[in-house]
């Protein structure tokens, strides 16, 4: 493995990062139940990756029937900062705590659900940046409009969003 391919060629370093406040309101709140902080989308970081706060609020429990999902174009990664989150692999639903961290590359099932009930917040990478963030704002406006779509509707819509289903 070696070092990608030089993406800067000027002579000296510039001023160019950005910084986020820890108290920045979350740019999506899903249907009652997560709020999303997007801090860095494929975009901002010019297609490199995309990190997320997803933050999943006190409430009714979910469950783990799903049988997950994949991507074909990106890889995903959980961290977990705070509380429980269920974890799925593709094989295994495991209760992960603050520490624990999931990596899939692409192709690799996965699903995540939060089971306690409980506040709970992970941070979740996209490597390379895919475009997520019109998904995302999607299932909100989904999920907060209270709509309901017939299983060919979420087969179209996962599909041009590069998800899955198992």
């Amino acid at each position: 493995m070696s070092y990608p391919s030089p993406r800067y060629f000027a002579e000296q370093g510039e001023v160019s990062a950005t910084f986020r406040t820890a108290d920045a309101e979350p740019e999506l709140n899903i249907g009652g139940a997560s709020r999303v902080s997007l801090l860095s989308t494929g975009g901002t970081t010019d297609g490199l990756y995309g990190l997320y706060r997803w933050d999943m609020l006190p409430g009714k429990p979910q469950t783990t029937t799903s049988s997950g999902h994949y991507h074909r174009t990106f890889s995903e990664s959980f961290f977990i900062l705070d509380g429980s989150v269920a974890l799925y692999d593709g094989a295994t639903w495991r209760e992960a705590n603050a520490g624990d961290y999931l990596f899939v590359p692409p192709g690799g099932v996965h699903s995540f659900a939060n089971t306690s009930g409980e506040a709970a917040s992970m941070l979740v990478l996209f490597a390379p940046g895919a475009p997520r963030e019109p998904y995302f704002e999607e299932l909100a406006e989904i999920r907060n409009a209270g709509r309901v779509l017939s299983p060919e509707e979420w087969t179209e819509f996962y599909a041009r969003h590069d998800q899955f289903m198992t």
